[in-house]
């Protein structure tokens, strides 16, 4: 069953989470020096990240790419995830005033990122074939 979507969350509070959070990601020590030099447009890149997180949380279908083959030649570990998700929960918590809406958007980011963990193969789970 999918989570139902909490009356407050809209496109714009995913906006402005997508907004605050990758600006701390650009600012990370370790997330920073690896996004700076492939994302070429910052603005540009939230844009596209709130129509991501827009077609998870609010089911728009708005959004079109494979994130899974762009993090593919990052060379990103377990500790860029944990860094990630722990930047993802403070952001959630901080923008989004309704605990719910943060819940269920820290929620999202864990089963993503473990499905992104999977998918590059750093995950502690190991694949069965």
């Amino acid at each position: 069953m999918r989570d139902s979507i909490p009356a407050g969350l809209d496109e714009a509070q995913l906006a402005r989470l997508v907004d605050r959070f990758y600006d701390k990601v650009s600012a990370d020590p370790m997330l920073g020096p690896v996004f700076n030099p492939i994302v070429e447009d910052w603005n540009h890149h939230k844009a596209l990240m709130t129509t991501f997180w827009s077609t998870v949380a609010l089911r728009t279908a708005q959004y079109r790419g494979n994130p899974l083959a762009k993090h593919q030649p990052l060379g990103i570990g377990k500790a860029h995830f944990e860094c990630w998700l722990a930047l993802w929960r403070e952001t959630a918590r901080e923008v989004l005033v309704d605990p719910e809406s943060a819940e269920l958007m820290i929620g999202y980011a864990e089963r993503i990122g473990y499905g992104m963990r999977v998918g590059l193969g750093i995950s502690d789970h190991v694949r069965r074939l």
